[in-house]
């Protein structure tokens, strides 16, 4: 059964992209059954060209990639959530609303938060660079989330990994 994981930012066009991006690309490298999806509380309606570049350069395809609200994860058709991750403090101190998981129990939410690169200094290179780091930091987390046994962890065993994660 595939593990889907919703990654959450407030505009949903930098770092959940980047997020959606590393993880699907690992999985599928890794023959590993999870599904990433990114989503954002008010998003841009666009992506940004350095997180699209970033992921590009890493051998990612970014066809079909778009900026979404976490309303489309919220009903019955969508995908059954099995994790939530916010990857901005602004999009953590949300309410978020109520995800469908396929089953009785709320999907597992943990904030792995990470600098705006949006913010970086520096002029073009400046942004490429933080971008890229970024990508880097996210691509770390998200090769140990698929090293986890997520066919067998839930609920408060999952949390406790993910929290593990955070604080790598």
């Amino acid at each position: 059964m595939t593990t889907h994981v919703l990654i959450l930012c407030t505009h949903n066009s930098a770092r959940s992209v980047l997020s959606e991006g590393m993880l699907n690309h690992w999985a599928q490298k890794l023959g590993r059954d999870v599904r990433a999806h990114s989503a954002g509380s008010a998003p841009s309606g666009r992506l940004n060209p350095f997180a699209l570049e970033a992921l590009t350069n890493a051998g990612v395809d970014v066809a079909g990639y778009r900026s979404k609200s976490w309303d489309e994860f919220t009903g019955p058709e969508a995908p059954p959530l099995s994790i939530v991750i916010t990857v901005c403090d602004s999009a953590a101190a949300e309410t978020c609303p109520v995800f469908f998981s396929g089953g009785e129990q709320q999907p597992v939410k943990v904030h792995w938060g990470y600098p705006d690169p949006s913010n970086a200094e520096g002029g073009e290179e400046g942004k490429r660079r933080a971008f890229e780091l970024t990508r880097q930091a996210i691509a770390y987390r998200m090769l140990q989330l698929l090293a986890l046994p997520l066919e067998h962890l839930r609920g408060a065993e999952l949390a406790a990994a993910l929290q593990a994660i955070a604080r790598s």
